[in-house]
């Protein structure tokens, strides 16, 4: 992973900060789902909007694109920003339609991850399925790397949201552990291409300190989540007593994960002798919480 550039700004830190900040304001969002938008680690906006770290070039380009401003008034120019009302046509037909040019990139690059790998994908091939230039992808994202860690945030971001919709409506702790399960089958195509921008990850995360940070944050948050239904379960007996629910999180996540990578192995549909299906693994990760969580000694 490229070391993080810090270019000098026109201005100071904290007038750049300010001009985000107003960006952010007018965009009427929290500052995590703007984060979101631009495709940036929220904690590292935070850092640079309270003046302890510096917004790289990239990420104020992406900041003007997401919130429809020039990104010269960003880096502390005396024009005005340009209002999104006040775009000219030529620039409206320029804007990718649904969250811009960044999230259009970033989709667009999970796609030709999962269909043909991180390493197999060039940033030629991601600017013709936008329909740009490859000096507009290097203008958001200047290397691959910078790439590569942007569709993995997307790619978790999308995780928490979906896993957070569809388990707001468990009837209890023992229902939302089978939410869980269930989103984390790779059943859909959507499910089956995350999984295997995961498995680029994996490789990456043994090479690159960055993925690697990106990786230990994920497992973490998505043990914390199982380890917290499991403690609620305990406590409404929907578990068996004293289990120990960090150590029985980690346990559930490598059977995931194992399972999973089998699963990948054959086209969905299709029947390989001794193959893992969906089915399969959907199967025996309830058996395993119902022999290990659920049924008393």
């Amino acid at each position: 992973m490229q070391q993080e550039a810090a270019e000098p700004v026109a201005e100071s830190s904290s007038s750049v900060a300010d001009r985000v900040r107003q960006v952010i304001a007018a965009a009427g969002v929290s500052q995590r789902e703007f984060a979101r938008r631009v495709v940036m680690d929220p904690s590292k906006l935070s850092r640079s909007l309270g003046g302890t770290r510096r917004f790289t070039a990239a990420e104020l380009a992406r900041i003007a694109d997401t919130g429809g401003v020039d990104a010269g008034w960003l880096l502390g120019s005396r024009t005005p920003p340009l209002a999104p009302a006040r775009r000219t046509r030529a620039a409206a037909a320029q804007q990718a339609p649904d969250g811009g040019r960044p999230l259009q990139i970033v989709r667009e690059t999970v796609r030709l991850i999962a269909e043909h790998g991180f390493h197999a994908v060039r940033v030629a091939d991601i600017a013709e399925a936008c329909a740009t230039s490859t000096a507009a992808i290097h203008y958001h994202f200047p290397g691959r790397d910078d790439l590569l860690e942007a569709a993995v945030r997307w790619c978790m971001d999308e995780d928490t949201a979906r896993r957070a919709a569809r388990t707001a409506e468990a009837s209890d702790a023992a229902d939302e552990l089978r939410q869980l399960i269930e989103l984390q089958t790779p059943y859909s195509e959507q499910q089956r291409r995350q999984w295997r921008v995961w498995l680029d990850l994996w490789a990456e995360a043994a090479r690159s300190t960055a993925v690697g940070r990106l990786h230990v944050d994920y497992y973490r948050q998505w043990r914390d989540t199982v380890a917290d239904v499991v403690r609620r379960g305990v406590d409404q007996g929907a578990f068996r007593a004293g289990t120990d629910p960090e150590a029985a999180a980690l346990r559930l996540t490598a059977l995931i994960d194992g399972l999973a990578s089998q699963v990948l192995a054959s086209a969905p549909g299709e029947a390989v002798a001794g193959g893992t299906t969906a089915d399969d693994m959907h199967t025996a990760l309830l058996a395993y919480v119902d022999a290990t969580l659920t049924h008393r000694p």
